[in-house]
């Protein structure tokens, strides 16, 4: 026997941030992860713009791809995992990756941007310890190795 799906239970049961943003760019979804990922409640976070979550420096890039977007109906970062600074409630930065779907309108035109949003902030963190790492025992082994030079 086949169930019908409730979309709306799914998207809030996800374990990844689910953010739906109208044309304008106004938040008109937002799951219980992307509260837990953001600390922004449901009730925060819908009608208000997405640079609730956007870091200010990084505004403008934003808007510029969220327009452009709009206005052609094409995205490079719908199959492509996107990895941007973000914030949290609290001012604390972030690490997000996330992927984007566009949805359309009856008549074609885009009309919303879902993006599937996971907190990659210990991942980034890592890597970024890992490159630093690597660059001081590059650094250590060129020094041994200029010793050790006739």
């Amino acid at each position: 026997m086949h169930t019908p799906l409730d979309f709306e239970q799914l998207a809030h049961a996800m374990g990844d941030g689910l953010v739906v943003c109208d044309a304008a760019g106004t938040i008109v979804f937002w799951n219980a992860a992307a509260t837990r990922i953001f600390g922004f409640t449901q009730e925060e976070a819908l009608g208000t713009s997405l640079d609730l979550i956007i870091p200010q420096r990084q505004q403008q890039r934003h808007w510029d791809g969220y327009h452009q977007t709009m206005a052609t109906g094409r995205t490079r970062y719908g199959s492509d995992v996107l990895r941007v600074p973000a914030l949290h409630k609290e001012g604390k930065p972030l690490s997000i990756a996330f992927t984007v779907a566009l949805l359309q309108a009856p008549d074609g035109t885009v009309s919303a941007i879902a993006a599937v949003v996971r907190d990659d902030t210990a991942r980034w963190s890592e890597e970024r310890a890992l490159r630093a790492r690597v660059r001081e025992l590059e650094a250590a082994a060129a020094v041994a190795t200029a010793a050790t030079a006739p």
